[in-house]
């Protein structure tokens, strides 16, 4: 069943996502080549807890850590470790919270130091394809219409759009339907409706779209082990124009 949010649910998702931004921002002052992605996850759930929030990762489906914190070639789902970061990485840091009965959700991935142009370049137009769909979350349009807004843009560019991994409803629960694909065909699937919430995520490879699944159950990484990025947004779909409820702001920020 997809749910439907009212303008009072709205709200709260807002909140949600305001505390969710302000804590990638605190995360995003720390990013430095030398600092361990277990140092950034223990900020992050500092921040939410002190702010009156609960990490919407921590002890989903046995999810130990508050952050997902992916790596170079890991696209998602990584464990937050002593990796101490270094120059030329890339790395998503992927968070949600859960504020008042409600989650917002997003990620984000970041250069450390110098980073080979080639993949400045993967982030740059994963970022971009982003807000291409975000632009189709708009009552009237399809599903399909959302996600060829994103395949089309970065397969333009040589990229692979990982199939196995997709967005999704957000609300009282962290993962509600419907799915939310990174690639589809213009006019097909659900239409969108005005007050559905969703978490517009594309995940994009720097080589092939084809992914592994790590032992550990969780770690997703791409088969060819180049790098791959993952930018996130929590929208609401609206008559005009999608609504953001999550910011880069605190995170860009932080960067200058």
């Amino acid at each position: 069943m997809i749910i439907y949010k009212t303008e009072e649910e709205i709200e709260l998702i807002r909140a949600s996502a305001k505390v969710l931004a302000q804590a990638h921002g605190e995360v995003a002052g720390m990013i430095k080549e030398g600092v361990t992605t277990r140092a950034l996850d223990q900020r992050a759930e500092e921040f939410i807890r002190d702010h009156g929030g609960q990490p919407s990762f921590k002890g989903y489906n046995g999810f130990e850590y508050s952050l997902c914190i992916s790596p170079n070639s890991v696209v998602v789902h990584g464990f937050p470790s002593d990796y101490q970061l270094k120059s030329g990485d890339v790395v998503s840091v992927d968070c949600g919270v859960l504020l008042n009965g409600y989650h917002a959700d997003s990620a984000y991935t970041y250069p450390i130091g110098e980073v080979a142009p080639e993949v400045l370049k993967l982030l740059e137009e994963t970022k971009k394809s982003l807000y291409l769909g975000i632009e189709q979350a708009v009552a009237g349009n399809r599903m399909g219409d959302l996600g060829y807004a994103i395949q089309n843009h970065v397969e333009k560019q040589g990229y692979g759009v990982v199939r196995e991994l997709v967005g999704h409803g957000i609300g009282q629960k962290l993962h509600e339907r419907p799915e939310v694909p990174n690639y589809g065909k213009r006019g097909a699937g659900l239409k969108l409706q005005e007050g559905l919430v969703l978490a517009i995520e594309p995940m994009v490879n720097l080589g092939t779209k084809s992914v592994i699944q790590e032992k550990d159950g969780w770690t997703i990484r791409t088969k060819d082990f180049k790098p791959s990025a993952h930018f996130e947004h929590t929208v609401v779909v609206r008559k005009d124009k999608a609504e953001i409820l999550t910011s880069f702001e605190y995170i860009e920020k932080a960067l200058q």
